[in-house]
């Protein structure tokens, strides 16, 4: 609450001028310290004050998406929100009593990456029938309605680095099935389901196999995401 009352622009409230800028200055440090190229933040799906200062003062974002209607409905309202937002954090920056507070509010720099689409099953090494029709929904409406609006507020990145990720209009970094049972072994082993080893599974035969199969495919799938976002942040 006290972060949502900072954050409404006003001069006036100098006991909490440091805290819209105090985030940013915290993960900088932190990054610092441990010479960290990269700093992921994993949000909420919420619209609040937190999530408001955490995107608008990063320098990249993801919009994670399932094939369904509500995510569709979402990237609708992300291309009013996100542009909103940027605005709200060019004029925070431009503040004296922001950007001199001991944890400055830094000039927002926000580009979208792209979306990673999640959370669907496989029938023959494609996605069921009923998950290919919102995948076709979801990149129409990443095309057609989000990315002409964060172009105009200055939010995407020149098309020619998509092109050199090796992206299409759809903007889509990667597409990742269900995890099955692999995710929980990746839980009791606390490890990524890609670094999964046949020891952690305890499966052996066939079913080790079929498992080993989807590991496989799993980290071929990172792979390929770490690379494009390197390549995009680059």
């Amino acid at each position: 609450m006290s972060l949502g009352i900072a954050q409404q622009l006003s001069e006036s409230v100098q006991a909490l001028k440091n805290l819209p800028g105090s985030f940013r200055y915290l993960f900088d440090k932190t990054a610092e310290a441990y010479n960290a190229d990269f700093v992921l933040l994993d949000l909420s799906p919420g619209l609040g004050a937190i999530n408001q200062n955490l995107v608008a003062t990063s320098d990249y974002f993801i919009v994670p998406a399932s094939p369904d209607v509500f995510s569709v409905m979402a990237l609708e309202s992300l291309s009013r929100v996100l542009p909103r937002w940027h605005r709200w954090a060019t004029n925070a920056a431009q503040l004296d009593a922001l950007s001199g507070a001991d944890y400055p509010f830094p000039k927002p720099d926000l580009k979208f990456l792209g979306t990673v689409i999640q959370r669907y099953r496989l029938k023959g090494g494609t996605a069921t029938e009923g998950f290919r029709g919102y995948f076709d929904e979801l990149d129409r409406a990443v095309e057609n309605i989000l990315t002409p609006a964060l172009a105009q507020a200055g939010l995407v990145l020149e098309a020619e680095k998509y092109q050199s990720a090796g992206m299409d209009a759809s903007l889509r970094l990667v597409s990742i099935p269900d995890f099955n049972s692999l995710i929980t072994n990746s839980q009791q082993a606390r490890k990524p389901v890609f670094a999964l080893t046949k020891e952690d599974t305890e499966s052996r035969g066939f079913v080790w196999d079929t498992q080993k199969a989807s590991i496989d495919s799993f980290r071929a799938l990172f792979e390929s995401l770490a690379e494009r976002i390197e390549t995009l942040t680059t």
